[in-house]
């Protein structure tokens, strides 16, 4: 409640000042409410990325590989993630457990298309960390494969940068692949995980 409560007042004042700022513009005119209202309830539209998204929706098993240095073998594993929307469509949510390192590992994202920036957002959190690690990009000309970029501090100083390709083939087969770098070092693939939905 107090978060609608907060939209709510957010508008209002979004409503009254759009008009000041509008005249301060040279030879622009301020927007009146009606268009100011239909603008938001056009950003707040799901289009077509949230219904690529909607297409993902249901449970998974995925095949995981990781490579811990350049040149050696990944170390492999199995898992399964459960996908749904939210919002009525606005944000696709996904629950995933499997090992990580060798050990069990369970995390949680949420990904999002905003209208009016027109990117992708990834927002992840796992059980091994504390942090809320984000990252930001965009889709190829038919949406199915989108780049994301993203960096994280790490325990020993330093931060790492991340490159995420996500290729979604199809509403039964997806695979996301990660790549990242030490401050200005090579990049080096580092994961890849393929979804296959269950039968």
């Amino acid at each position: 409640m107090r978060f609608l409560s907060f939209t709510v007042a957010t508008l209002c004042v979004t409503l009254m000042v759009s008009p000041v700022l509008a005249k301060e513009k040279k030879h622009e005119k301020p927007m009146d409410e009606k268009a100011m209202m239909e603008l938001w309830k056009q950003a707040a539209t799901p289009g077509e990325p949230h219904k690529l998204f909607a297409s993902l929706a249901g449970s998974w098993t995925t095949q995981t590989k990781e490579w811990m240095e350049p040149g050696k073998p990944p170390m492999e594993s199995t898992g399964t993630a459960d996908m749904k929307m939210l919002l009525d469509g606005r944000f696709l949510y996904q629950e995933y457990t499997g090992q990580m390192m060798g050990q069990p590992f369970s995390g949680v994202g949420i990904d999002a298309y905003d209208n009016m920036t027109k990117k992708y957002t990834t927002a992840w959190m796992d059980s091994m960390g504390t942090g809320i690690f984000i990252m930001e990009g965009k889709a190829s000309a038919d949406g199915k494969t989108i780049t994301l970029k993203g960096s994280h501090p790490e325990p020993g100083g330093g931060r790492m940068s991340h490159r995420a390709v996500w290729s979604i083939r199809d509403a039964d087969n997806q695979t996301f692949e990660m790549y990242g770098s030490h401050g200005h070092g090579k990049e080096m693939k580092m994961l890849e995980i393929v979804y296959t939905r269950q039968q």
